[in-house]
């Protein structure tokens, strides 16, 4: 079904000079509409007949248009990769499309079999193109053989993708603000890491292909052993401002659904320093840590600020219920308050860019008894 203009056309129901012919019957010297003849030569009706004329070459125009579009590859088929094709529909519910299949130049001259899934089709479906109908989600993978039963030659996975404004269920959403992928990275050298977690009922699907790219160039990744996460490299300088901001596209498929989820970042956004190290206590009241080994020297020009709070003993590091809280350049901080129970928290962040916080580091005081 092609929509041309506000005509829907459909394949086999429709011909633009029948509709014509239909509507407008001649008759000599006279045009026919409906059951009232009206004569054919006044200068009035000469000229209505002519701005009718040229409606109706708008239309035949618009209709050959479409035609010619449905005959060759449907917009809404896009080629994923080498043997992967998604359609794009714009509802799942009731869409059927013909989706165009090759098995392969070398072919032509072949009686080629089709298979979907593993399992032929009824009625067979032969040739070299061919077309397949593709209801609402149910995509498959066709092969083509050199016989019903013979040689193996080619296939195409066709997977289906809902408009985006369609509710996705393969991934967690994290946050609205956040969206589906989490990204991070220790530094300013170019690695970074997103992860991303399945919905309960999608635990199945799989990462069909992940993407990154900065203004055109494209950023090597590599997937996670798990599946959940990827590594990927930007080869940009450190020292560098960043001009363009990293795309990052994932691919996910649930059987022959697919989505995708694109999140786009500056790296100075997403650096968050290692856990701070070598946290430790003296005297009783000063503790002290160190910069994290993997964060950028020199850290006179990588500068980093610590959040401190000191929280009473059982209470999480974010907890309202305050002792003390500080922010500072310095990597020690005194304790100067009366309890002998707290817990004493710090975490740190770009002191320039205020990225996001690290994770806290604590060390634990119960009277004399410190454990970091």
């Amino acid at each position: 079904q092609v929509t041309c203009g506000t005509q829907i056309l459909h394949s086999g129901a429709f011909h633009p000079s029948a509709f014509v012919l239909h509507k407008y019957g001649r008759t000599k010297g006279r045009v026919q509409t409906g059951s009232t003849h009206v004569d054919d030569f006044t200068p009035g009706r000469l000229l209505d007949r002519l701005k009718m004329h040229l409606a109706f070459c708008c239309i035949l125009l618009c209709a050959n248009l479409c035609w010619a579009s449905t005959d060759g590859h449907p917009e809404n088929l896009d080629v994923l990769m080498d043997n992967v094709v998604v359609l794009r529909v714009p509802q799942t519910e009731g869409s059927m499309v013909e989706v165009p299949l090759t098995c392969g130049e070398d072919y032509q001259s072949k009686a080629v079999f089709w298979r979907k899934n593993g399992r032929e089709l009824v009625p067979p479906l032969i040739g070299n193109k061919v077309k397949v109908l593709v209801k609402e989600m149910n995509g498959g993978n066709y092969t083509c053989h050199l016989s019903s039963n013979g040689e193996y030659l080619n296939h195409t996975m066709v997977l289906v993708q809902p408009d985006q404004n369609n509710r996705t269920v393969i991934l967690e959403e994290i946050s609205p603000d956040q969206g589906y992928i989490h990204c991070s990275a220790l530094n300013y050298k170019g690695s970074f890491h997103c992860t991303w977690t399945k919905t309960q009922f999608r635990s199945h699907a799989a990462v069909l292909l992940v993407r990154a790219e900065r203004f055109m160039e494209e950023i090597p990744c590599e997937l996670d052993a798990d599946g959940a996460g990827v590594r990927c490299q930007d080869t940009n300088c450190p020292y560098s401002e960043e001009q363009q901001p990293i795309s990052l596209t994932l691919y996910m498929s649930s059987y022959f659904r697919m989505e995708a989820y694109t999140k786009s970042f500056y790296l100075r956004e997403i650096v968050s320093p290692d856990k701070l190290p070598n946290l430790q206590v003296s005297d009783g009241k000063v503790f002290t840590w160190d910069y994290p080994d993997s964060w950028e020297k020199p850290c006179s020009f990588f500068g980093l600020q610590f959040q401190v709070n000191l929280v009473p003993h059982g209470h999480p590091c974010s907890s309202e219920e305050l002792i003390a809280n500080k922010t500072t350049d310095k990597t020690e901080y005194e304790v100067n308050v009366k309890t002998k129970k707290y817990v004493f928290c710090v975490r740190a962040q770009d002191k320039y860019t205020q990225g996001p916080w690290n994770p806290w580091s604590t060390c634990i005081v119960n009277k004399h008894e410190v454990k970091c």
